[in-house]
């Protein structure tokens, strides 16, 4: 007969497996209807409630699925009295994160309860230790190498990967704004649809960080070839602003624009900065 921390062990890899295989009911399966969870990204009050807890995870799936892991490392149960907990480290990131940092861990706590002759999470918590060390920085700039990877190689998932489900984007086209992943996951895909092979690139990308809100700004440079042989070489600007959800930094404003000339009424993309 196992005993409770036993079974609270087990449980607690099973979500663990569920988190990196992106399994949402296997995450879901053993957790209190009245959760609380303190996640990395705000609020600052925590998530409540399993619906409000659910939300949380399409945004770290998306990430995850560009090659990072969610691995637990070491874990310790404490149970007995129908009450429980339990904290572990966990390895939680892109190959590119652990070299970058190979000491670095997920902490986690949670607390459990007994319902119904079976146990149940009624809390978790999630953190990252704080570091001035340019972290930061060096994950918002790899999201946008990965992003110019994917436009090249024409990769949609690729590059909507990092795009929040509630992003507000101001593109070069109309209409004025396209409000949700979905209008412009349907943009890029017009775009990537076009026989033409796209280079992007932001040479004096410039990145400031304040905690978990992130604004990039720079001068795109994209570069087009087309079918015929012919190539063109055009500069734009712009600035995007990153909010980093369950670990994981997501665009979730973009504004393009090119200069407008109100003598000629013009605005051109064939621009030398």
């Amino acid at each position: 007969m196992t005993t409770d921390a036993e079974q609270i062990r087990a449980l607690i890899e099973r979500w663990a497996r569920a988190v990196h295989d992106g399994d949402m009911d296997g995450v879901l399966a053993d957790h209190a209807e009245d959760i609380v969870m303190y996640d990395v990204p705000p609020p600052q009050e925590g998530v409540r409630g399993i619906d409000a807890y659910r939300e949380t995870w399409p945004p770290f799936f998306r990430w995850q699925a560009q090659g990072a892991s969610f691995e637990i490392e070491s874990l310790e149960v404490t149970a007995g009295g129908g009450v429980a907990f339990a904290h572990a480290l966990l390895r939680c990131g892109t190959e590119e994160d652990f070299a970058a940092d190979p000491g670095n861990r997920l902490r986690l706590t949670l607390g459990l309860r007994e319902e119904d002759g079976r146990w149940v999470v009624a809390h978790e918590h999630h953190s990252f230790p704080i570091a001035d060390d340019g972290r930061a920085e060096r994950e918002v700039r790899e999201v946008h190498r990965r992003w110019f990877d994917a436009t090249a190689a024409k990769d949609l998932d690729g590059l909507m990967a990092p795009i929040a489900g509630d992003i507000v984007s101001y593109e070069h086209e109309a209409p004025l704004q396209y409000e949700g992943v979905d209008a412009v996951r349907e943009l890029c895909a017009r775009n990537l649809d076009a026989p033409v092979t796209v280079s992007l690139d932001v040479p004096d990308l410039r990145v400031a960080v304040r905690g978990d809100l992130a604004v990039a700004w720079g001068l795109n440079r994209v570069q087009a070839a087309f079918p015929d042989g012919t190539a063109s070489d055009g500069w734009s600007r712009g600035t995007r602003v990153f909010e980093r959800r369950n670990g994981a930094w997501m665009m979730i404003h973009q504004h393009l624009s090119v200069p407008f000339d109100p003598e000629t009424g013009q605005a051109g993309t064939d621009l030398s900065p």
